[in-house]
């Protein structure tokens, strides 16, 4: 099973020891060469066949041993279930949501929400584009791409403290290249949501089935797959120019990102 067909994963990996002694116990036990995605991929297939409150059953994790350290990411079933549902309810007026979504399903999603003790994800997740956010905290030399048995893939990962670093230097570019707005709090709300966790942690951006389109739609152009994206080296040379106050530059970079992925986008109205 290809995991996550067109999701893109932002994940934090809190340090084993950042958890409480009883979750300590759950993690330490998972065998991290077992491949974590495809088994997060199956329980929600599951789960759309069979609904059932995902916040009243143990939850899984994904797992990295670095250097004698493991690092933990909860899949947080129940709180991500729980925060999707809310924003798909403030989307549409409230006389329509039983349409999509009715009584009986949404009782099912939020039976035991009110038991969790931390309703922060360390998995947040966008369909089918990648936010320009996500990029900013990366640098080149911290992505790894390829092709395994389900096809390519691509993730960086780098420690917490970094991340924070360039999320701060993005925002307070973009603050004051265009003061508050939109583009401005999105960063500020990743910035707030990265402070959440141990200053120890790794974040992951990890393309998903997202990688496979986009090397579809490179290669189409002549290029080399997923070798030849530079989603990283784009934002980054948005935001030179943004700091440069050279709108040229800054315009270069931002359109060969949103081109790059516009061809992504389209695939879903293709499907």
């Amino acid at each position: 099973m290809k995991p996550t067909p067109y999701v893109a994963s932002l994940r934090i990996y809190e340090p084993l020891s950042a958890f409480e002694p009883v979750d300590r116990i759950r993690w330490q036990n998972i065998d991290a060469s077992i491949d974590s995605r495809k088994e997060e991929q199956a329980l929600a297939l599951r789960r759309l066949v069979f609904p059932e409150p995902p916040a009243v059953r143990p939850d899984g994790a994904h797992v990295l041993d670095i250097d004698g350290v493991r690092y933990v990411s909860p899949w947080s079933t129940a709180t991500r279930c729980w925060a999707a549902l809310d924003d798909f309810k403030d989307s549409l007026p409230s006389s329509i949501t039983p349409f999509f979504i009715p009584p009986s399903l949404e009782e099912v999603i939020t039976t035991g929400v009110d038991l969790l003790e931390d309703r922060v994800p360390h998995i947040i997740t966008e369909n089918w584009v990648i936010p320009p956010r996500w990029f900013s905290i990366y640098m080149p030399e911290e992505r790894v791409r390829g092709i395994d048995v389900d096809g390519p893939f691509c993730f960086a990962r780098t420690t917490m403290s970094k991340a924070r670093e360039r999320a701060l230097n993005s925002h307070e570019t973009v603050l004051g290249a265009f003061g508050q707005g939109p583009v401005e709090q999105e960063i500020e709300n990743m910035i707030d949501w990265l402070e959440l966790f141990h200053p120890e942690s790794l974040v992951e951006l990890d393309y998903g089935g997202l990688a496979a389109y986009l090397d579809s739609s490179l290669r189409e152009k002549g290029l080399d797959g997923i070798n030849d994206d530079s989603s990283i080296e784009d934002v980054a040379f948005s935001l030179s120019g943004l700091s440069a106050g050279d709108g040229a530059i800054a315009g270069q970079g931002y359109e060969r990102l949103v081109t790059r992925w516009r061809a992504v986008q389209a695939f879903e109205s293709a499907i």
